[in-house]
């Protein structure tokens, strides 16, 4: 379980952001006697995140999130009306969420946009968060104090997913595309089929490059630790070595929130590392770890990742314009710092 008044020892955009993602509505319950008021006015943000309806993307299909029964772990996000899409395939993201948290509608805006434009996003866990949540919790009794210095030391909340969930989605979605009577029959194109995640799920993409199934990765405000990992931080999920880059074998993103990002240091130092695949770095100024998870429709970050994917896996020309070349998309916008290695 999230403990929030040890949160707010990190930056605000990242408490905010590991707040929606480890726990969802549920750490909306914390006593209010135990909170100060910016735990207050941090809690009071996450109620009206969570009160917002889900939008249908800016894409060409509205999309929506649902569960579905034969894969109870994961959370579906998709074109509403796939008929709609006509003969067009749908891509597949399989995504891993911010504090690896299983709150699979922590990032409901940004997967929402992705699913919008043609992809069947699936990311692990469950609705915890936003419209389709369960009740609340009771509110827990509160955390005395540690003994010593009177502070709990600085700790993030234990994993509540597993990488292999993101092998389970891509499992499941090329069964879905061959079984006759699914929704998903022969709309699926398994040539199309990235991971990506946020944080300490992309720590979780990470774990699974090497599946031959997968054509790209989009990795968010992440990046192997270049030391060891907090104290508690996930526990196995972010015990993960710099040998593991070696084991990407498709086009890489990462998309990171500037130099105030706490992923900064680790993401721009597996950029350096990364040399056997095309690999490029785009940091949103300004928004920190936090992202742009929480703008409408996913902010900036969100609109890269689609341009990413519709590029690496549908050949878009227009959308390989915002990459390729010194006068890319990407580095005429004053929001963005962007850098690359082999992208042709």
């Amino acid at each position: 379980m999230c403990n929030l008044l040890t949160l707010v020892r990190f930056n605000r955009p990242f408490t905010i952001a590991v707040m929606a993602a480890c726990l969802g509505s549920q750490v909306l319950a914390q006593a209010p006697a135990a909170l100060t008021p910016e735990q207050q006015a941090m809690r009071k943000e996450m109620e009206e995140l969570n009160k917002q309806p889900d939008p249908a993307g800016t894409g060409r299909f509205a999309a929506m999130k649902e569960a579905a029964a034969s894969l109870p772990d994961h959370v579906v996000y998709r074109p509403r009306d796939l008929a709609a899409m006509g003969s067009m395939k749908l891509g597949v993201v399989a995504w891993g969420n911010g504090g690896c948290s299983e709150d699979a509608a922590s990032s409901r805006f940004h997967l929402l946009e992705l699913a919008s434009h043609g992809y069947l996003v699936i990311a692990n866990g469950k609705i915890l968060s936003g419209p389709g949540a369960p009740p609340r919790q009771q509110p827990p009794a509160a955390q005395p104090p540690a003994q010593g210095n009177g502070q709990a030391a600085p700790q993030l909340p234990a994993s509540r997913t597993r990488a292999a969930q993101l092998t389970e989605a891509i499992d499941w979605a090329i069964k879905e595309n061959q079984r006759n009577g699914s929704p998903y029959f022969g709309r699926i194109d398994p040539n199309q089929i990235a991971v990506s995640g946020y944080s300490c799920g992309g720590i979780q993409a990470l774990a699974v490059a090497a599946d031959p199934r997968i054509k790209t990765m989009v990795l968010q405000n992440t990046g192997i630790f270049n030391d060891a990992p907090p104290a508690g931080a996930m526990s196995s999920e972010m015990n993960l070595g710099k040998d593991a880059l070696k084991k990407i074998h498709t086009p890489t993103i990462y998309i990171l929130g500037g130099d105030t990002d706490i992923a900064y240091k680790n993401g721009m130092d597996d950029f350096k590392r990364i040399d056997q695949v095309p690999v490029a770095v785009a940091n949103l100024q300004g928004v920190g770890h936090g992202g742009s998870y929480n703008k409408p429709n996913g902010g900036a970050a969100a609109q890269t990742a689609v341009h990413w994917l519709d590029w690496t896996l549908r050949g878009d020309k227009q959308a390989a314009q915002e990459f390729l070349g010194k006068d890319c998309g990407l580095c005429r916008d004053s929001k963005w710092t962007f850098d690359s290695k082999g992208l042709k």
